[in-house]
């Protein structure tokens, strides 16, 4: 297919795109791409129509599913009927986005056992099977990331992107880091990852490095998320900033703020998380940060995007 920005992309344009594609048409969106978090398995806000497909009226480009195991696919709102191993494609066919799925790098060091709703289940874990099952279901995007309280360290994030960047060669797009600190208490804070981290990260096989929008995480300052988005683009790989810390249910002004401090810093693609309320971002907030990185024009053609188009 031809090079597009992502920006100027139709369903037809996202339903074809391999790797290398997405990448470019990311890059030439020059910091205007949206990411909205959306959990699979609780009930949904609006009862029969999924968290992602709210995302995707409010402006996301790309909608990542949290929670969602392979060993036991399930989404909910989708429409009944559908088989779960066909989930990811039906709401790429439903939404006309681009799908991604979260998988957990545990560590050993550093699991507890708990009964959160964020508990660890063996579907959800970053290893090569789980990422080659979620790439057959329709997964273009793996995020390795950690839920609250799982033990996901850095550590155990730079091994496990390296076997599944082995595993799944350029069928999906790698996008690997924290939110927050996952369990690991030292690594949190403005502890949450290094230069070095970021580094090693891309040498192990990451297309992407996620780390904390400015004023999310404790020290996160926009100085300091600059100098590691800056360490990401000079290791030749893109960087995302991501609001993992339920600042996703703030008010507007303050998701204004987090998304302009996050464009200053550099970032080439902007999450939103998935607990304003427990399940996404609040609606109102998706659309609030995507007017600010972007203005309406792009956010209204986003959202006006006939999926047939």
């Amino acid at each position: 297919m031809e090079n597009k920005r992502l920006l100027d992309c139709s369903a037809s344009d996202f339903a074809r795109m391999d790797k290398a594609a997405l990448l470019y048409a990311i890059r030439a969106s020059e910091g205007r791409v949206m990411v909205s978090e959306s959990i699979a398995i609780v009930q949904p806000l609006l009862n029969t129509v999924t968290n992602a497909e709210l995302a995707a009226s409010q402006g996301a480009d790309i909608l990542l599913i949290n929670m969602f195991d392979s060993e036991n696919p399930v989404i909910q709102g989708l429409p009944t009927g559908v088989a779960p191993e066909q989930s990811l494609q039906e709401l790429q066919r439903l939404t006309g986005r681009i799908i991604g799925v979260n998988l957990e790098a545990v560590d050993a060091e550093f699991a507890v056992a708990h009964d959160d709703i964020w508990k660890m289940k063996p579907g959800r874990a970053a290893t090569a099977d789980n990422a080659k099952k979620m790439v057959s279901m329709g997964a273009k995007i793996l995020v390795l990331t950690g839920n609250p309280n799982n033990g996901v360290s850095n550590r155990a994030l730079g091994r496990a992107v390296e076997e599944i960047r082995e595993a799944v060669g350029d069928t999906a797009l790698l996008i690997t880091g924290k939110m927050h600190g996952a369990g690991v208490v030292r690594e949190s804070g403005s502890e949450i990852i290094t230069e070095e981290e970021v580094a090693w990260f891309a040498a192990q096989g990451a297309d992407i490095v996620l780390v904390p929008a400015p004023g999310t995480v404790p020290g996160m300052t926009v100085e300091k998320v600059s100098s590691l988005i800056a360490c990401a683009h000079q290791n030749g790989v893109l960087a995302m900033t991501a609001v993992g810390t339920s600042q996703e249910g703030a008010d507007v002004n303050t998701i204004r703020q987090i998304a302009l401090m996050s464009k200053m810093a550099g970032a080439d693609l902007h999450h939103i998380g998935d607990t304003g309320y427990l399940g996404m971002a609040l609606p109102e907030n998706i659309l609030a940060y995507s007017i600010a990185i972007r203005g309406i024009r792009h956010t209204y053609a986003r959202i006006a995007k006939s999926i047939l188009r």
